[in-house]
């Protein structure tokens, strides 16, 4: 006699196993958020205000953001518009991160129920567009390929930049006197604490190697009287550089070169150097060269401020960094300050001096992803809807990075020593006059 069948439950519906999932990843979550599912009906995580809106396009949404776990899954699906984020993207960064660090957390049949609800949603993605992934990621910091990658890096509109950047496009963080100072004031004072931390004189020779737009090396010399020769590759910031430097009325003390670093060669050397965002396109196992390059340009008892991103020691790379190596800065990658100092020290440099900056960096990214809101339209005119998505969802995980920790500035003073004298003060005393 045969047994009687079995008959299973019907599998649950997409939108009955998205509120689900939606309801697990919320828990023990501080805030409150929504979510609009491409029904039209909206979830809520709970009775207070949402500060952000998780538009889920397609039923397939939420599996296309998180299951199989893929460090490039949540990026690419924002990109390519699997789901939309209304608000506060920088609120969905944080509940990001607690969904990563929770599901890690979890053991047994909580976060088994996660991952089989998220598998019996939907295997649909919206098409991926290939021609947007960098191609120069990886390789072994050539030129040639150094060209390539710094090219698609910064050769953006600078009118896209300029929309979120302050008056002097410094694409780096500000020095905040106070949290609530705006960004101009705190950019100012960033060039100020630079200047002053390399103790510039009237008629000396300062190199800033990856010059940006030129916003340093004008500053330093229009307040400190020096003669500046900024090197960079792209060839869109050099022309910016240009015309700062004209409008300023310093042709004949600052100058702009097109030029690798490695390429670039001054006869009469410099008293001084400055890196501010260069650091973070030399990979690790490059670094030394970078330092020695810089250490040849130098005369002896010069002084050079190195400020990069680092990554906290003994950390692993966030989850979002792939995703920003990819479409922002390919061929990029972090080094910890240790790896800078040991670095320098290779090279022939002295430390003189180590300042984390860290905080003012997520206090300059909020400005910077305010900015990009508030001119979404602009930015979508100048360059296209996945261009303004790729910049916000970056710069919205990279606040994350450094609110956490994992990220850190890191200021370090070197000297060039000669015959042992550094030709540096006993203090900081006069930084803070």
């Amino acid at each position: 006699m045969s047994s009687p069948a079995r008959h299973l439950p019907p599998p649950a519906s997409p939108e009955v196993l998205t509120r689900d999932i939606l309801a697990a990843l919320a828990r023990d979550y501080a805030g409150a958020f929504a979510a609009r599912l491409w029904t039209g009906d909206v979830w809520q995580s709970g009775s207070a205000p949402a500060t952000f809106t998780l538009v889920l396009k397609h039923p397939g949404a939420l599996r296309a953001m998180l299951w199989p776990k893929d460090k490039l899954a949540v990026g690419e699906s924002y990109v390519f518009d699997d789901y939309d984020i209304e608000g506060d993207i920088l609120a969905f960064a944080g509940w990001l991160g607690h969904v990563f660090d929770q599901v890690s957390k979890r053991r047994g049949y909580d976060n088994l129920k996660i991952v089989w609800d998220l598998g019996g949603l939907p295997d649909q993605k919206n098409p991926r567009d290939p021609a947007r992934a960098a191609r120069p990621t990886g390789g072994d910091h050539q030129p040639d390929r150094e060209r390539e990658s710094i090219h698609y890096s910064y050769d953006l509109p600078g009118d896209f930049y300029r929309l979120f950047l302050d008056a002097n496009m410094q694409y780096s963080c500000g020095y905040f006197a106070a949290p609530e100072q705006d960004l101009d004031a705190a950019q100012r004072g960033k060039l100020d604490h630079v200047c002053k931390k390399l103790r510039l004189k009237p008629g000396e020779r300062l190199l800033d190697v990856g010059c940006g737009w030129g916003g340093l090396i004008v500053h330093a010399a229009k307040h400190y009287g020096v003669e500046a020769t900024g090197i960079t590759l792209a060839a869109e910031q050099a022309t910016w550089a240009e015309r700062a430097i004209q409008a300023a009325g310093l042709a004949g003390r600052v100058r702009v070169v097109l030029n690798d670093y490695r390429d670039f060669r001054d006869p009469h050397g410099f008293d001084k150097a400055v890196s501010v965002g260069m650091g973070e396109h030399v990979r690790p196992e490059n670094l030394i060269g970078y330092m020695a390059a810089v250490h040849d340009r130098l005369k002896p008892g010069g002084a050079f401020l190195y400020h990069v991103i680092t990554l906290k020691a003994n950390s692993q790379y966030p989850i979002w960094t792939e995703f920003s190596g990819k479409y922002v800065f390919p061929n990029g990658r972090l080094h910890t300050l240790v790896d800078g100092l040991r670095s320098g020290g290779a090279a022939g440099f002295e430390v003189r001096d180590v300042e984390n900056l860290r905080e003012h960096y997520s206090l300059t990214l909020r400005h910077w992803v305010h900015r990009l809101d508030a001119r979404r339209d602009e930015a979508v005119r100048m360059t296209d809807e996945l261009t303004y998505r790729i910049y916000r969802l970056y710069m919205a995980g990279a606040t994350l990075g450094f609110d956490t920790g994992v990220y850190e500035l890191n200021q370090t003073l070197f000297s060039k020593p000669a015959a042992g004298r550094a030709g540096l003060p006993l203090t900081r005393a006069d930084w803070y006059a």
